[in-house]
């Protein structure tokens, strides 16, 4: 099995330490949705029935490592909507947006809807949510996750992404999680386990170039915006933010999380990029146990 990702072996700390971590499996986290539940009641239920809840993070009490479930949507706390299976860094992208209740975000590539919903629940319901989804085989999939968690306050468009239109709304808050390669879900737990990159990453960092830039235009004057990847390639990470810096009128803002992360990269073959690329973070499997995560926090200077 493996080395897989080598090509990252002087921009990943404690690289030994990566290449273990990706030789386990993906633990199971789930979220508690509590436009439907509450989090203590459901704890006791689960521990009940022999499952067996550890909170993920100190201050959340909605985000729980499930070490002996296999099998959430089996559970009628599932189907219910009490409960949702979700990477807990990918929840950290939400809270890293921090909506404020009653106010407008758009959700540029929103299906399934994990993190749509999320933002849901972190504002009560209240405010407006643009669920855009461009692929409209998608959308089924994203409208049950919404039915199902009991999120009122979304609508679904069907844009394409990095054209969206910009003559009707202006929103206070922008999540941009862009198609990428998905090296961060990588796991290698057998033998025949092999990372397949894609072919196409040109047209993928071309993409993602033009999806930031409609995302920040999208917002108002101190609107924010959270450009996020599930992959390693600061091609696809730091280099996509940093065009953005080069073209619009934007700054980026300091990440605050307890939980285990690197700084973003300054420079990658041969490419510098600002400074403030610094104020980034990656995660990587070694620090947190979840999927690999790029997160960037971006407004206006």
């Amino acid at each position: 099995m493996g080395p897989f990702f080598e090509h990252y072996k002087e921009i990943i700390p404690d690289f030994s330490d990566f290449q273990e971590s990706l030789q386990k499996p993906l633990p199971g986290h789930i979220r508690v949705n509590r436009l439907k539940a509450e989090s203590g009641a459901l704890v006791r239920t689960l521990n009940e029935k022999g499952i067996h809840l550890k909170k993920a993070m100190d201050g959340d009490e909605t985000l729980f490592f499930a070490p002996n479930l296999v099998h959430p949507g089996n559970l009628i706390e599932y189907f219910l909507g009490y409960i949702h299976p979700q990477a807990l860094t990918s929840c950290l992208v939400s809270l890293i947006l921090s909506p404020k209740g009653h106010s407008s975000i758009i959700d540029l590539c929103a299906s399934p809807g994990g993190k749509t919903s999320h933002l849901a629940q972190l504002m009560d319901n209240t405010g407006l949510i643009i669920a855009n989804e461009p692929y409209s085989t998608r959308h089924v999939a994203l409208g049950n996750t919404l039915n199902r968690l009991g999120v009122l306050n979304t609508i679904v468009t069907a844009y394409q992404a990095q054209e969206f239109p910009l003559k009707h709304q202006r929103f206070d808050y922008v999540l941009a999680d862009v198609p990428c390669s998905g090296e961060g879900i990588f796991r290698s737990i057998n033998k025949h386990s092999g990372y397949q990159g894609r072919d196409t990453k040109e047209g993928l960092t071309s993409l993602q170039k033009r999806i930031i830039k409609r995302g920040f235009d999208l917002l108002k004057g101190d609107g924010q915006m959270v450009y996020a990847t599930c992959t390693y390639d600061p091609e696809e990470n730091e280099s996509v933010v940093n065009h953005l810096l080069k073209r619009r009128d934007a700054d980026l803002f300091p990440i605050d999380t307890d939980l285990g992360h690197e700084p973003g990269l300054s420079e990658w073959k041969g490419e510098r990029y600002d400074n403030r690329l610094r104020r980034t973070i990656r995660f990587y499997p070694h620090r947190v146990d979840s999927v690999g995560f790029f997160v960037a926090r971006i407004g206006r200077r």
